[in-house]
């Protein structure tokens, strides 16, 4: 499923409605170049759970935790390598029942669940300013079907 998105506050309502169909234990696999929108689609996703505080990128301290209902935790695996991600006890905060979004999935590959929603977020014309292209894919069963029920949701808000 691919959706264009024309702005930061359309990335942030397709994060709200994310946000209604995740469960605890979700993951969701974010990819696309620094500044492509990742972060602001997690926002997006923490407005939807009830949280209003500031939402930043992990980037730095490489995870942010969010007092949501489930917990949304938000990954950054930019800056590590596979040692660090055993480090960070990673596995402990997947089974902890909250919600993740794991930026730069690729580089713990082998470390992460095999099902999840992945979400690739691409520039157009590669312009920061201009709109982005958002590829939603799911693997496993359980995401093949809330990726399902987005595309009717989306298709039913854009009429």
């Amino acid at each position: 499923m691919e959706i264009i998105i024309d702005n930061e506050e359309n990335m942030i309502k397709l994060g709200r409605l994310l946000a209604s169909m995740l469960d605890e234990d979700d993951v969701v696999y974010l990819r696309g170049e620094l500044g492509a929108g990742k972060t602001v689609l997690v926002r997006g996703v923490a407005r939807g759970l009830g949280y209003e505080g500031p939402v930043t990128s992990p980037t730095f301290n490489l995870m942010n935790i969010y007092p949501t209902t489930p917990p949304l935790y938000h990954f950054d695996f930019y800056r590590l390598d596979k040692t660090d991600l055993t480090d960070l006890g990673l596995e402990d905060y997947l089974e902890r029942g909250g919600v993740a979004f794991i930026e730069w999935p690729q580089i713990g590959k082998e470390l992460l669940p095999g099902e999840g929603l992945e979400i690739t977020i691409e520039l157009t014309d590669d312009d920061y300013d201009r709109e982005r292209k958002v590829g939603l894919a799911a693997q496993g069963q359980k995401y093949q079907d809330k990726l399902e029920r987005l595309k009717q949701i989306v298709d039913i808000s854009h009429r």
